[in-house]
């Protein structure tokens, strides 16, 4: 994978324009994020089947809420750190940003030694920190979860490095390790999980985990170390200019961030009072049913666009163009994510069968995970086009107002989880955090309208809001196909059955949704098929020029 990484053009870190499309990016990143999720999914269909839903799965889904939660917000693609770093490498005119080695390693030193002590402190405190996560979670699940939660602890530490690493390397338009860094995570749990898991072993999902972080953070070592990105070792010149620029930045993102990822807490304290020890574990296979495609789709936006909204943002005379661009990525988002989930909406059952329902991963088990997921599909286009917004915040080096909204987001998301739970048991908890993504978006988009001075919102909506339409219909069709094929057996086999029925389904609501926006002529729309079509034209005449 480093190889691969290193065959891309060498862009210098602060060059003041992207050498490369934003398609060829998005393309790119798209392609390989497609392949890590798919071995995500690969490995969570495997502890699916050795697990099932119950104390032990749950368990772990309780000691990761913490350790998950560091690796994602610090060391995730798109995360703070991340965001903070590409945004500052993009935006260097000071001749001294010549040589960035120096105080990335200032910063990496600065802040593995405050994730040391959170290390260490998520050790000591397990059998306390599981207690505070999940209070109405039975004796057995909060002994199993402290166990592994002191496996973990040192994520806290390594998500850190790797987050500061991934945007050094995208800052220098370096993006497939990056994309391609969480398969080596799967691949190290797969690993472990086909060795070990026939002895049952609750801990092995969380030991896989920490072997596979460790590999992520060792492989992209050599190529920072080729690129003058910094090496692993100690520089302690926290007073540097640039360390100061990036911790104003990085610390209300990483607050602003962390109080998103709260929200996720705040559900799993919710669930546990749930009996049967089984919500907190449903819950974590529905969120990764939508998780996988919204990671690939927010690489996809995000990881091109943010280089772009950073350079834009730094001069005012250029934010014409920046409002524009900013249209640009909402309505690509905007058209990615409501297909998608459309289909999780209206074919939950079978998505979840044919990912999960083998082994210990009953029908049963299928009907609660299937009702999650239809709730996480409503909201899943909101989540993704917040995350937008609070990225062009970042951008605009603003991490005040994300903080803001999002800390008034987890009392909202709090008070949600207690009247919808009342209301809808387990489904209610993801409706909550929908409602509370939905609301996040308006306030993050009123701040953004009034930061830059006008965001053309009624010119999307009047886009928008005849393509839900079509969405809606699109659904309701695939649905309704399901349901009419779904009692006709296929060879015998019910994996069959409902694989190609659902496939059926899914594409004609897919087909519908495609026909239906092309013929609305949304600009982007036509953007992205005019750019497929045109690199379609190029590959077919080079593979006619190499026939002739």
């Amino acid at each position: 994978m480093i190889e691969d990484a290193a065959t891309q053009e060498e862009t210098p870190v602060g060059s003041p324009l992207p050498s490369r499309s934003l398609l060829s990016v998005a393309g790119l990143v798209a392609g390989a994020t497609l392949l890590s999720k798919g071995m995500g999914f690969i490995r969570q269909a495997l502890i699916a089947a050795v697990y099932g839903s119950g104390p032990e799965y749950s368990a772990f889904g309780v000691a990761y809420i913490l350790p998950g939660f560091l690796l994602i917000l610090l060391g995730g693609i798109n995360g703070p750190f991340h965001s903070a770093i590409v945004s500052i490498l993009k935006k260097r005119r000071d001749p001294a940003l010549e040589d960035p080695a120096r105080w990335l390693e200032s910063i990496s030193t600065l802040v593995g030694c405050l994730l040391l002590l959170v290390t260490l402190g998520l050790w000591w405190g397990a059998e306390w920190v599981v207690r505070l996560n999940a209070p109405g979670a039975s004796p057995e699940v909060h002994a199993l979860a402290a166990t592994q939660l002191r496996i973990m602890a040192p994520l806290a530490l390594l998500s850190g490095l790797i987050g500061i690493g991934f945007g050094a390397l995208n800052a220098a338009e370096h993006y497939a390790l990056p994309a391609l860094s969480p398969l080596i995570s799967s691949l190290a749990v797969i690993a472990v999980l086909l060795a070990f898991g026939w002895t049952g072993i609750p801990s092995l999902i969380a030991w896989g985990i920490v072997i596979g972080a460790v590999a992520q953070w060792l492989a992209q070592v050599p190529l920072q170390i080729r690129l003058g990105l910094g090496r692993p070792r100690l520089r302690f010149e926290w007073g540097s200019p640039q360390v100061r620029a990036v911790g104003l930045l990085m610390l209300p993102a990483v607050i602003s961030s962390g109080m998103i990822h709260i929200n996720v807490y705040v559900d799993m304290f919710f669930a546990s009072f749930v009996p049967g020890d089984r919500t907190i574990g449903n819950l974590g296979y529905a969120q990764l049913l939508v998780q996988t495609p919204l990671g690939i789709l927010s690489n996809m936006v995000l990881v091109p666009f943010m280089p772009l909204y950073a350079q834009l943002a730094g001069d005012v005379s250029l934010w014409p163009e920046l409002r524009q661009r900013i249209r640009q990525g909402l309505m690509i988002t905007a058209i990615l994510t409501l297909p998608l989930s459309m289909l999780l909406v209206a074919l939950a059952e079978p998505i979840v069968q044919v990912a999960y329902q083998r082994g210990r991963f009953t029908p049963e088990v299928t009907q609660e995970v299937a009702a999650l997921l239809m709730a996480y599909g409503v909201g899943m286009s909101c989540y993704l086009l917040r995350d937008v917004l609070v990225r062009i915040f970042y951008a605009l080096e603003d991490g005040a107002t994300p903080l803001r909204i999002s800390a008034l987001a987890i009392g909202l998301n709090a008070l949600l989880d207690f009247l919808f739970l009342r209301a809808f048991g387990g489904p209610g908890i993801a409706l909550a955090t929908a409602g509370v993504n939905v609301l996040a978006l308006i306030g993050l988009g009123i701040q953004l309208h009034r930061r830059l001075g006008g965001i053309p919102w009624l010119e999307m909506g009047r886009s928008l809001l005849p393509l839900l339409g079509i969405t809606t219909l699109a659904g309701g069709l695939s649905a309704w196909l399901w349901i009419q094929l779904r009692t006709v057996a296929v060879l015998g086999s019910p994996f069959l059955t409902t694989l190609i029925w659902a496939g059926l389904a899914a594409g004609l609501g897919l087909g519908l949704f495609t026909v239906g926006a092309l013929f609305l002529r949304i600009p982007e729309m036509d953007w992205v098929a005019a750019q497929i079509r045109d690199r379609s034209g190029r590959l077919m005449g080079k593979l006619s020029r190499g026939r002739s």
